[in-house]
């Protein structure tokens, strides 16, 4: 692990030596001439779903400033934060850089630049603003939402003699008619892809608003987590029954979440999938194999009757600003062409996104993504969303120890309450 961590961080001292300074120019204002040029780092704009949306983008921005050049490199997501940091630690790199909302972006709010008086326009336009917050302060402009619905196969439900319409509202129930499917098709209850660590976050996230009662619920995204109330023991004890008891398909630990689990939901080996609503592993991928019809969107199944289940959701993923960069007004115009109606328009049609506009008309999209649009209405933050980077990090490492039987839940809460503790 330390000899990928040292290439990697070799590999991105090469990358901004070579494509990755944008503000290789030179010193002073740009005044938009033809040798003025952004960089953009992300990983979504070598995906050929994003082609559309990269290329609306490219053009608003043209409009506004038809001498600027605009170069994107797309970075492997598994080496991204890394590359990334290293970029930070020397003080140069790219322009414009893309974040998960959250922890990822949080962390990293001193390496960025403010961009509250360069966005104004777009805040009643746009939603999952609070993501990409910190301290009073925006740092980045969200292009989508994300969030976990749970979904479901309907035709494995009506192959087990189920009502596809009317699935299980209380989590017995629901394990129920998991057996059910189980016994009539052989379709495990959910696929799960726990290799990243991953697994753990849609879990805590999608079962949260089923467990926890709403003050426990809103006390956990405005910082007091207790993590020793039997609300969230509970959501980590069902975590590893779901294991124990077979409820998971096989060897969650070695299943990689990106795309294997959901290709496993697709493949129909699973009835049911904690997925996203943007991106990947979503209502537009799982429509290609399962047919739209047969793509159902749920709730979590209510485990403590005092819960209120919703969509957990938050903005996805937004550029920022380099506070390094050479002129940050310029960068901010180029993250609002990243934002503009018709780039995000494109982003949804191509790509399934749930964009972050919410005057985008998506009522041709289906019953699953007007199922998900639906939910936002009433729809709550994730929770693992409010937690940093480091806290999740070694959420996953412990929830593949759970998964394992190698640690308790005991040991995995007092661990995580006292990261949690030291941010």
């Amino acid at each position: 692990m330390r000899q990928r961590t040292q290439w990697s961080a070799v590999l991105a001292v090469g990358l901004f030596l070579t494509a990755g300074c944008g503000s290789a120019a030179g010193p002073g204002p740009r005044s938009g001439g033809s040798g003025d040029k952004l960089v953009v780092w992300d990983w979504k704009s070598g995906d050929a779903k994003a082609a559309g949306y990269v290329r609306e983008a490219k053009a608003d921005f043209a409009k506004k400033h038809p001498g600027v050049d605009v170069e994107f490199v797309a970075q492997p997501f598994d080496q991204y934060y890394t590359l990334l940091g290293a970029a930070i630690q020397a003080g140069r790199g790219p322009d414009v850089v893309l974040f998960n909302g959250g922890g990822q972006i949080r962390d990293r709010a001193d390496a960025l630049a403010p961009l509250d008086s360069y966005v104004a326009e777009d805040r009643q336009r746009l939603a999952g603003w609070d993501a990409f917050t910190k301290a009073g302060k925006v740092y980045a402009e969200p292009v989508t939402l994300q969030g976990h619905p749970v979904y479901y196969n309907k035709d494995l439900y009506r192959r087990a003699g189920l009502d596809p319409d009317a699935p299980a509202a209380t989590w017995d129930g629901f394990v129920r008619d998991c057996a059910t499917v189980t016994a009539k098709t052989g379709a495990r209850c959910f696929a799960l892809g726990n290799k990243e660590g991953i697994g753990i976050q849609f879990w805590l996230s999608a079962l949260g608003s089923a467990v926890l009662t709403p003050q426990e619920y809103d006390d956990w995204i405005g910082g007091k987590r207790d993590w020793s109330s039997p609300d969230v023991r509970r959501i980590f004890e069902l975590w590893g029954q779901a294991g124990e008891s077979g409820l998971n398909t096989d060897g969650a630990n070695s299943t990689a979440m990106f795309n294997d689990a959901f290709a496993a939901f697709d493949s129909g080996k699973a009835a049911n999938v904690i997925g996203l609503m943007s991106d990947v592993g979503h209502w537009k991928d799982f429509a290609e194999f399962l047919e739209p019809e047969n793509v159902g969107v749920r709730n979590a199944p209510v485990v403590n009757p005092a819960a209120r289940p919703s969509l957990p959701y938050d903005g996805g993923i937004g550029y920022a600003v380099a506070k390094w960069t050479k002129d940050p007004k310029l960068a901010a115009d180029l993250v609002r062409s990243l934002t503009s109606p018709g780039a995000l328009k494109a982003f949804y049609l191509d790509g399934g996104a749930i964009a972050a506009d919410t005057t985008i008309d998506t009522s041709a999209g289906g019953p699953a993504v007007t199922s998900i649009v639906a939910g936002v209405k009433s729809g709550k933050p994730a929770l693992h969303v409010a937690l940093s980077s480091k806290t999740v990090d070694l959420m996953g490492r412990l929830s593949q120890q759970l998964l394992s039987g190698s640690t308790t839940v005991d040991d995995v809460l007092r661990q995580l309450a006292s990261s949690d503790k030291t941010g």
